[in-house]
């Protein structure tokens, strides 16, 4: 699994006009694409990663703070960009593996106190945020 994780003052996510997922205070912003060999065992070490992660101001972390997560879904995390002008997705896992483990990743967090808000998984979605730093780290498990 991968995530990119942006450190944010504030995220949402719109679908059709409408927010379906938003954090109004300070937090992560986790973009989260799964590929063929992952299970629950990334799931649950992504979510410790994301959770546990000193990346929030003064070094701590979103457990440290009590601050949310929003999660959403990204398979073009997974593109292979090395030939031509067209990108492959062949990396990416297809929706009916890569929903469940999305879905994993959000319960674990959840499981661990964390306030979490999430995107629709396979729309086609606005997301809008304020990077805080910027900080902006990539998260391969």
């Amino acid at each position: 699994m991968r995530a990119v994780l942006q450190r944010v003052s504030s995220a949402s996510v719109t679908v059709d006009g409408v927010v379906v997922g938003a954090i109004d205070r300070p937090g992560l912003l986790a973009l989260v694409g799964v590929t063929h060999d992952d299970g629950p065992a990334q799931a649950e070490t992504l979510a410790r990663k994301i959770s546990e992660l000193r990346i929030l101001r003064e070094e701590r972390s979103v457990v440290d703070v009590g601050a949310p997560v929003l999660v959403v879904s990204q398979f073009t995390l997974y593109a292979d960009t090395r030939k031509g002008r067209r990108p492959s997705w062949g990396n990416a896992a297809p929706g009916p593996v890569a929903e469940p483990l999305v879905d994993a990743v959000v319960e674990a967090l959840r499981s661990r106190g964390v306030e979490v808000e999430t995107g629709r998984f396979g729309a086609m979605m606005d997301v809008a945020l304020v990077n805080d730093g910027p900080v902006t780290l990539v998260v391969d498990v």
